[in-house]
């Protein structure tokens, strides 16, 4: 199976890794990649917001399956492009991607489909934000309403910053504050069969102990040894599926990966938010522990034919994964820095760690930072303070001038708190 993967960064990189040990995957390709993508998949430079350019690409490559990684491309309709060019496709249409492409829209998706979550409003003027801010209260919560790469939330208790970010946003969604633990679950769906994955809980503010302003993600574990046993089953009965089957009853049928980040609070689970893809920096850590072959899932999700899917094996192992980013994220980052110490962790703590390449480049045979989001150390053990430690030691051994990472990934889980 030749498998062309569309995106450059960590996610892109764990789907290419996962997909070069599948022994069903004969070419690996990635468009545009990344310095440690090119370890593993053969590079090709495109322009992965030009459907025809990707579609293009894909049907040049003879390719079986296209993996549509990064939100943008897809709301940009990039996967309509490469279906209409006849080449099966991970990752759903346009129209179904509204579901993260819009907050309101998927708050009207939830309202249809009966689906638990956050009491909101859709502001668009001055008065509508100021009445919204005053009905809710502190903590405030105030949603971009489109794409903002993991950085269009603010959650405060000062209504003046509320104000301030609701105010620069064209249209935005102000809803109430959702109490408990978050957790993020992925499933895979054809659009009428939905396949669960495990669930992982990732750390989206930039400092420990969950303090400093919202990012893209700065770690991740799974499983999750304190939550219910019964989680996924409750998020696929009254999230994931009807979700599913609503978008289908619209004529919008979603294929692909479908994303719930969700709130455990004291009245049920809540939906936070949908995302139409793989979460980063969820999932290095899901993946490192699947054991089923990933090519053959995706495809099968790409043909309809989810309902032939055998069902997942997963590794008892527990993952957990720490980012390193550049200096001043998730501010403006510095950028051309060189990394060292990569190749020390691949000789010293492969296989149960390894790094995952997001925003990275080659200058010459170097590497060298070119985002914010830098690298993502993902390491596997028997439980997760096996995993943490493994997954910390290598990040020591990794050299960035100004290079920031939290010290708490996974802590307290490991801990048993």
């Amino acid at each position: 199976m030749k498998v062309l993967v569309i995106g450059g960064g960590a996610r892109e990189h764990a789907l290419c890794r996962s997909l070069s040990l599948d022994p069903d995957v004969t070419a690996l390709h990635c468009a545009p990649g990344n310095a440690g993508i090119a370890e593993v998949a053969e590079l090709h430079r495109v322009d992965a917001l030009d459907g025809a350019a990707v579609a293009e690409l894909a049907s040049g490559l003879n390719a079986d399956l296209v993996v549509i990684g990064p939100e943008a491309p897809l709301v940009a309709g990039v996967a309509d492009a490469v279906r209409a060019a006849g080449v099966p496709v991970f990752g759903p249409s346009a129209q179904a991607a509204r579901l993260e492409g819009s907050k309101a829209f998927a708050k009207d998706v939830m309202a249809g489909a009966n689906v638990p979550t956050a009491r909101s409003y859709v502001c668009t003027t001055a008065e509508e934000i100021e009445a919204a801010l005053a009905a809710f209260g502190a903590p405030y919560v105030v949603k971009d309403d489109g794409l903002a790469a993991g950085k269009g939330v603010v959650v405060t208790d000062d209504v003046a910053e509320a104000r301030a970010h609701a105010l620069a946003c064209e249209r935005v969604v102000i809803e109430e504050y959702l109490d408990g633990p978050e957790v993020s679950l992925f499933a895979i769906t054809d659009g009428v069969t939905v396949l669960p994955l495990q669930p992982a809980q990732d750390f989206k503010r930039a400092l420990d102990g969950d303090e400093g302003p919202n990012t893209g993600g700065m770690g991740a574990y799974s499983p999750l040894p304190w939550s219910d046993p019964r989680l996924v089953e409750e998020v696929m009965d009254s999230v994931l599926q009807p979700t599913v089957d609503e978008l289908r009853r619209r004529g919008t049928p979603f294929s692909g990966l479908l994303y719930a980040g969700l709130a455990i609070t004291s009245r049920g689970v809540r939906v936070i938010e949908f995302n139409a893809r793989f979460g980063d920096p969820e999932t290095q850590v899901v993946l490192a522990r699947l054991r089923t072959p990933l090519a053959g899932v995706l495809l099968n999700a790409a043909r309809g034919t989810l309902d032939a899917q055998p069902p997942l094996v997963w590794r008892n192992e527990a993952a957990v994964t720490v980012v390193i980013a550049s200096h001043n994220y998730p501010g403006p980052p510095r950028t051309g820095d060189p990394i060292e110490g990569l190749a020390e962790v691949a000789a010293k703590d492969a296989p149960y760690a390894y790094v995952l390449h997001a925003g990275t480049r080659y200058e010459g045979e170097a590497v060298v930072s070119a985002g914010g989001r830098v690298l993502s150390v993902t390491a596997t053990g028997a439980d997760l303070a096996q995993a943490r430690e493994r997954a910390y030691s290598a990040v020591e051994r990794i050299r960035l001038d100004g290079a920031q990472h939290r010290t708490d990934i996974a802590a307290k889980a490991a801990a048993g708190l």
